[in-house]
């Protein structure tokens, strides 16, 4: 730990790893982001340099992930989602979109999986990049990197003896609160059709 610790290329391993989670979601971004709040909480890097990182690494990747669906397009998009079933998702998606797009965006930030699923689908259905896209996801990704950083370090500081403890709580928590929203989104889908 101490040996990556002190380096100032982990902050460059922190901003690669937020962006390449928004594009491929196996990449463990939260878990690096939390770890290196953890080591900031010892003193070996630097809490605002940690978040700037992870936040500048999601904001790419999360416009990279829209580059693509933008680049894919709509009409091979469609070869995609064939059928009658993949054209109404992408029909939903594009209404989704429209009506709650902002919260969606910064919200997706939170869930693995989701924010590429998002950020993905907006770039394919043309979602106004300037206008709308693009300052979600700065606010999603400000959110995010603070979050994870902050949990890392708060998590580190309270077990400044046993930084790993610290690491385990503080993911410990990281996934609980995504089991929760997962939860929160089960129930909630569930309840949809009864009440339709």
């Amino acid at each position: 730990m101490n040996l990556v610790s002190g380096s100032p290329w982990t902050y460059a391993a922190v901003l690669a790893i937020a962006a390449l989670d928004a594009v491929f979601p196996i990449v463990p971004s939260e878990t690096a982001v939390i770890t290196a709040g953890v080591i900031a909480a010892g003193g070996d890097l630097i809490l605002p340099l940690v978040i700037g990182a992870a936040g500048a690494g999601a904001l790419l990747g999360d416009n990279a992930s829209y580059l693509l669906g933008h680049l894919l397009g709509r009409r091979r998009a469609r070869g995609i989602f064939r059928g009658d079933r993949g054209r109404r998702s992408l029909r939903w998606a594009e209404r989704t979109l429209d009506r709650r797009g902002g919260l969606l965006i910064v919200v997706a930030r939170f869930i693995p999986g989701g924010r590429t699923a998002t950020t993905f689908t907006a770039g394919i259905v043309g979602y106004p990049w300037r206008a709308r896209f693009f300052p979600f996801a700065l606010i999603g990704a400000a959110f995010w990197a603070a979050y994870s950083g902050l949990l890392g370090y708060f998590g580190g500081r309270r077990f400044e003896h046993s930084p790993w403890l610290g690491l385990l709580v503080a993911l410990a928590i990281a996934a609980g609160i995504a089991v929760l929203v997962e939860a929160l989104r089960f129930v909630r889908n569930r309840r949809r059709p009864s009440e339709a």
